[in-house]
This record gives C-alpha cells, sequence and structure tokens, in this order.
C-alpha cells in the first residue's frame, strides 16, 4: 500500500498493493468513452508512471476497442507493453463491459487474444479517475469551496461528459479505495414546476428519465430543446444555424452562455448548473463524502465561470435537513483531462494484478 500524498505534488492517499514492488515494464493505459478514446503508453519505473506517447481517437469512428489499440501499437510505438488497463463507460462484470453510448460490447479475454497483450484489466471510466486523483497536484485543481474545518471521510467524483459518471473512494482512516457506480442511471429528481416540465417532455422521448439525460452533454442539449419547444425562448437564425453545424452542440451552447450571448443558452445552463449541484448534493448524501467532491469529466473545466456565477454552491446547499454535512465538504473541479488515464495507469501498474 502506499500514501502517495506523501510528495506536494499529490493529492489523495490511495490503496495500491504492489506499491514499492520493483519492477520495469511498459503498460499500456486507456480512457474509453462515448466520444474519444485516450491511450497512452507508460514507463514503470519506481513510483510514477512516465507517458512516453499518447493519441486520442474519436471512438465513433472505430468498430471496435481492438481496433484503436492495433493502430496505436502499430503506428505510435514499438514497445509491446506488458498489460493494458482501460476505464471503460459502463459497468464492468468479470470483465466484461457494455460501453454506455457506443455500440462496443468488450471482454478483456477476447481483447487480449486480438492484440496480442497477455495482461488485460478493464474498470469503470469513474474508477480510473478515482485512482487518478491521486496523481494530481495542487495547481490541477480548482477549488469551489474549501471547508477549514472538513472532516476526513469519504469522497464522491461526479462526471458530467458525453453521459454522466459517478464514483466514489472509501475512507478507511488511512487511505482511499476507489469504487464505481452507475448512479448517473438513478431517476432524475424535480423540485420546481419548470423541472416537472422537462421531466414530461422528456418521458414522450425515454422510457426513464435519469439524470444523465439533464446532467450531461446530451442532457444540455435536451433542456435546450425543452426551452425551445416548450417555453417559446425565441431560439435566433444564427444559432439555430450554428447548432445545426456543431459537431458538438452542447460545447456551442454552454460557450455562448459564458460569452452572455442568446437568452435560451443563458437559461440552459442556469439550468444545468442547478440540476448539477442538486445531483452532486445527492452523492455526497448517499456516500457521506465528508472527505471532499470532485467535479470531473469534460464539461465542469470548462464552465467554471457559470459554476461560480450561476450560484452552484446555493443549490448544492439546498439538500433537506443536511447542510450541516454538506457544508463542510470541500469541493473541487478537477482541471486535468487526462486523470483517467492517469488512474488506468495506476492501476496498472500498482494494482492487485501487479502482484503477480
Amino acid at each position: 500500500m502506499t500514501n502517495l500524498n506523501s510528495e506536494s505534488s499529490t493529492w489523495l492517499p490511495l490503496y495500491l498493493p504492489a506499491w514499492g514492488k520493483k519492477q520495469s515494464c511498459c503498460i499500456l493505459a486507456a480512457d474509453v468513452g462515448g466520444t474519444k478514446t485516450n491511450l497512452a503508453l507508460y514507463e514503470i519505473q519506481g513510483y510514477h508512471p512516465i507517458c512516453l506517447v499518447e493519441a486520442s481517437y474519436h471512438s465513433k469512428d472505430y468498430d471496435s476497442f481492438s481496433l484503436i489499440v492495433k493502430d496505436f501499437l502499430e503506428n505510435k510505438t514499438s514497445e509491446k507493453p506488458l498489460r493494458l488497463c482501460a476505464g471503460v463507460a459502463g459497468p464492468v462484470i468479470d470483465g466484461k463491459v457494455e460501453v454506455t453510448n457506443l455500440p462496443w460490447k468488450l471482454d478483456q479475454r477476447i481483447v487480449s487474444k486480438v492484440v496480442g497483450i497477455d495482461e488485460v484489466i478493464f474498470i469503470n471510466d469513474l474508477q480510473a479517475t478515482a485512482y487518478g486523483l491521486a496523481a494530481l497536484n495542487k495547481q490541477e485543481v480548482y477549488i469551489i469551496r474549501n471547508a477549514d474545518d472538513m472532516t476526513p471521510g469519504n469522497v464522491a467524483v461526479i462526471a458530467p461528459g458525453t453521459g454522466l459518471g459517478e464514483a466514489g473512494l472509501y475512507f478507511d482512516g488511512k487511505y482511499y479505495h476507489p469504487f464505481a457506480t452507475e448512479g448517473g442511471h438513478c431517476d432524475f429528481a424535480p423540485r420546481h414546476e419548470i423541472d416537472i416540465a422537462l421531466l414530461q417532455y422528456l418521458q414522450k422521448r425515454v422510457e426513464v428519465v435519469s439524470w444523465e439525460h439533464v446532467v450531461s452533454g446530451m442532457g444540455i442539449v435536451n433542456i435546450y430543446n425543452f426551452l425551445r419547444d416548450t417555453h417559446q425562448i425565441e431560439e435566433p437564425a444564427a444559432l439555430h444555424q450554428q447548432l445545426e453545424d456543431a459537431h458538438d452542440k452542447a460545447a456551442l451552447i454552454s460557450e455562448a452562455a459564458i460569452r452572455n450571448e442568446f437568452p435560451i443558452c443563458r437559461e440552459t445552463m442556469r439550468l444545468f448548473v442547478r440540476y448539477l449541484a442538486h445531483e452532486a448534493a445527492n452523492l455526497v448524501l448517499k456516500h457521506k463524502a465528508t472527505g471532499g467532491l470532485y467535479l470531473g469529466g469534460g464539461i465542469p473545466p470548462k464552465i467554471i465561470d457559470l459554476l461560480i456565477e450561476e450560484r452552484f454552491y446555493t443549490h448544492y446547499l439546498h439538500c433537506d435537513r443536511m447542510q450541516e454535512l454538506v457544508e463542510k465538504v470541500p469541493i473541487y473541479v478537477v482541471l486535468n483531462d487526462k486523470t483517467a488515464l492517469l488512474g488506468a495507469a495506476y492501476y496498472a501498474a500498482y494494482g492487485p494484478h501487479a502482484l503477480n
């Protein structure tokens, strides 16, 4: 086991059973998401993986994860990694996972045979993010709330991106143990009339309206369409054309809101921030996460101005009779977009399989 926090450049003390075991090898880490798949080859020498080469792929351009790995090994490096660890967006059960928001079904045994790597390990992408928190330095997180009287304890991670990921880190009194959840697929809980109207709007399109349908990239687009279609908030012709041409509609809407352009974009992001705050508080309460709340994923680092301006913290505190608990929780935005990749590398290098 290890205390990665012994150096000033590290953040959380993780439980890693193979920490300290002398080894010299290369490992391949991956972060598999609905929009992109990142890969990096790391050299293991001592206590910190050293990145040798990395590449990013558009996930939907490939029929399988194995094709991406083979392209990386054939065109990006001549090294053969000892093992591959991939953080995958979806529930991993017995080495198998159906990727959320992608038509991929992965089996680590099959991938091992296809790509020619003996050891292939899949973990959930938010579990990988949780492992990656230990690799961050203090310049790679933005502090929204740093509670002076924080009580050490469990940690919650919520990560809106293409979908909505959620994870936790159990604190045993000395070390943190990351674990995955699929909490983003729990039912959306409306509080106000406009929330109920949004729920009813989405129920005409999906059977179950989950938090992912409102707190994610698709959520931003869903909220925008709802406001346009039911609240008759004007969609200017110029904005309509931009959205028609946009590769990432959610990014366009949020960027317009940050620039204070177009009332419909501004109102969309006001609702998005409130929903993110409510579900973040839900996660803190369910995990009793007195050790901290981390906002990860692709969206929070890009909308920090809105998280502050749109009163994220005020909405976060609005949680029944547990305000005294949640207000003591430090809140951070993860700025390093390779956190899940780093986490997969740490798990591959120092996780339980590395003891063999």
